[in-house]
């Protein structure tokens, strides 16, 4: 009962703070909201159960490297944002084709991702009910798809708007109650000596390519980059760099916990297992966690569905409308639901997310070549994401493979 209050009283409190006018009526963090909602998405709900069974003890060392590596990818696409405003009108011919290629590239990694978000809307949706398995939870996000191709195409998606600052803040606020129980759980463990150091099962290059196929889980920060009529260069920086902090924060912390509270013979590998493991914190996590994830996972698909239709109309200059374009990602979506499991998803969004930080890469290494003033450490780190972001497409690998290889 005292874990119970302890995790409402965070939830709450958290909320509150949220909602106070010094953050909802400020620039900076409302910008940094839609980031930090894609960021703290639904790699968090599956990430600590496949880092912890791969990576063992060493779990922590493998959350902080996707975290700076994202940080990396991210100073990329801040430097394009500050220098595509110092351009203006007279951008480099070959940066510009550069950026159309992006474009592309960013919408079949939302497309991609849309399969990501709603094969786990799926099985978390089903997870607590009598129908849980693997074909229903398919069936459940092929009719998830045709509800949101539906609305896409006869009424827009404004139909399916929600606050986002609001759907945020009650995320934020769970993950914080999240927190506060495998905080208390750890303590336990901890101070009765039963505390887990599991050894890793993947080592040398099937450790390196599963920890490239889990780019995704902290991917979204490239959304800043398309905030260009809302907020200026300099917001849309700032936003990028605080919501990758604040998650590289919360990541760390939750995974810190994670690794060593749990015995890794207590959770099976699938895309729920975090259910199970907070039941055993205490129930109430279960049903916070399984309505954070519903609500996480679709607003999460509508906005990617949207901004893929949009993107797809902007490229081809309205020969291909939005609608046309939601249609292309519900075909390609349906397949993979049937074809590939959520462990497989993930790394080809991975791969798809990374080949468009590599060309954004590329776009920030040609402007820092052909910009006076630009130092060698920033020319030669650009080239050096881009060779990672190569190899992160090339090698990318998801859990199942790597452990059958």
């Amino acid at each position: 009962m005292a874990l119970d209050f302890m995790i409402v009283l965070s939830v709450l409190l958290t909320g509150v703070v949220l909602f106070l006018p010094r953050f909802a009526k400020s620039g900076l963090w409302r910008a940094t909201v839609t980031p930090l909602a894609s960021i703290i998405g639904s790699g968090f709900l599956v990430l600590a159960p496949i880092l912890v069974s791969a990576y063992g003890r060493i779990a922590p060392l493998v959350m902080a490297g996707l975290c700076v590596g994202a940080y990396l990818f991210g100073a990329a696409l801040r430097y394009n944002i500050a220098e595509r405003n110092e351009a203006g009108a007279s951008e480099d011919l070959y940066v510009e084709r550069l950026e159309i290629a992006a474009s592309w590239a960013l919408v079949f990694a939302f497309m991609i991702s849309v399969g990501y978000y709603l094969n786990l809307f799926g099985a978390f949706a089903i997870s607590q009910t009598p129908f849980d398995g693997q074909t229903n939870a398919k069936l459940l996000t092929s009719a998830v798809y045709l509800l949101i191709l539906t609305v896409g195409w006869f009424r827009g998606f404004r139909a399916l708007e929600k606050m986002e600052y609001t759907a945020v803040t009650i995320k934020l606020a769970i993950i914080m109650g999240l927190l506060v129980g495998l905080c208390w759980y750890f303590y336990g463990k901890a101070s009765n000596g039963d505390l887990f150091f599991h050894a890793s099962t993947l080592t040398g290059w099937p450790a390196l390519t599963l920890a490239f196929g889990l780019v995704i889980t902290v991917q979204g920060f490239e959304t800043s980059r398309y905030l260009g009529s809302e907020y200026s260069p300099q917001v849309r920086i700032s936003s990028m760099q605080l919501a990758q902090i604040v998650c590289g924060i919360i990541y760390m912390v939750y995974i810190g916990l994670f690794a060593f509270a749990f015995d890794r013979s207590e959770f099976q590998l699938d895309e729920t297992a975090i259910i199970d493991l907070m039941a055993m914190v205490t129930p109430l996590l279960t049903v916070l966690l399984v309505l954070a994830a519903l609500a996480a996972q679709f607003s999460a698909a509508i906005a990617d569905t949207s901004g893929s239709g949009g993107l797809v109309e902007e490229l081809t200059r309205g020969r291909m409308t939005a609608r046309y374009g939601y249609v292309l990602l519900v075909a390609i979506g349906i397949v993979m639901t049937w074809e590939a499991d959520v462990f497989q998803i993930i790394a080809y969004a991975s791969r798809a997310f990374a080949f468009y930080y590599t060309l954004q890469s590329a776009i920030a290494a040609r402007r820092a070549f052909i910009t006076s003033g630009s130092g060698w450490h920033r020319k030669l780190g650009f080239c050096v994401l881009v060779v990672a972001g190569a190899m992160i497409v090339l090698f990318g690998n998801d859990v199942e493979s790597t452990n059958a290889a």
